[in-house]
């Protein structure tokens, strides 16, 4: 236990130096958002679409567009990362798979609210489908959410499974669902389109960061062995 934990110790350390990285990289994405493309015709067209949708709406894609959205919802992430890390750790005797999915979501957690506390943007002014969040509109955490959380459960199927079709049906979901809840979030008024991008940016970011990071090392910061195992299949 000890050393296990030790081994979450060097990790978080490892990930904090990406992490802030990533926050500075966000923060200036969003000062451009906010600071630079106002003047631009870009701007007009990420403030002309959620309030097009808001005319456009329909009974059945509000209570669509809801069902979607409580799909990377905080407490739906919350509950559903803690059950699949409990899944993995029994399933494979070890907490590598289980943390992939921690790291994932917690980390982007850390890189989404330190982002909204430099960047303050107000969210879209159209009548709006949910409670809006004391955080800014920029960028979208639902989104970044879904990217961490759907992707790194897919990437833990591609790593074990033997059958293509699952792993297809894992990249095809995990691709398919963070798009749906990204347009759903402008959909209901939460959102503009650049928010949402950057969601989709920052999960995709992090997501890669803590991919290459646990795949590359095992809990004592060597490199992992099943990379190693990996490398000699195929090169014999």
């Amino acid at each position: 236990m000890r050393s296990q934990v030790g081994g979450i110790v060097r990790d978080v350390r490892w990930l904090l130096v990406p992490a802030a990285c990533l926050v500075a990289f966000m923060v200036a994405t969003g000062y451009f958002v906010t600071d630079v493309l106002p003047a631009t015709a870009i701007a007009r067209w990420d403030a002309e679409v959620p309030r097009r949708l808001a005319e456009y709406r329909q009974q059945a894609g509000v209570s669509g567009s809801r069902i979607v959205t409580m799909l990377s919802a905080t407490p739906t992430i919350i509950t559903l990362t803690a059950l699949v890390a409990a899944v993995c750790r029994r399933k494979f005797g070890r907490w590598r798979e289980a943390l992939v999915v921690i790291y994932a979501v917690v980390g982007e957690t850390g890189v989404f609210v330190a982002t909204t506390l430099f960047i303050d943007r107000p969210r879209p002014s159209v009548p709006r489908l949910d409670g809006a969040p004391p955080t800014s509109s920029f960028p979208s955490g639902h989104t970044a959410a879904a990217v961490c959380f759907y992707g790194s459960v897919a990437a833990i199927i591609l790593w074990h499974s033997r059958h293509r079709w699952i792993k297809v049906v894992a990249v095809v979901v995990s691709a398919a669902v963070p798009l749906i809840i990204a347009g759903s979030r402008v959909y209901r008024g939460m959102h503009y389109p650049t928010d949402v991008i950057a969601g989709l940016l920052l999960g995709g970011i992090w997501l890669t960061v803590v991919l290459v990071y646990v795949r590359t090392h095992d809990a004592d910061g060597r490199r992992h062995a099943a990379v190693d195992a990996d490398r000699r299949m195929v090169s014999g």
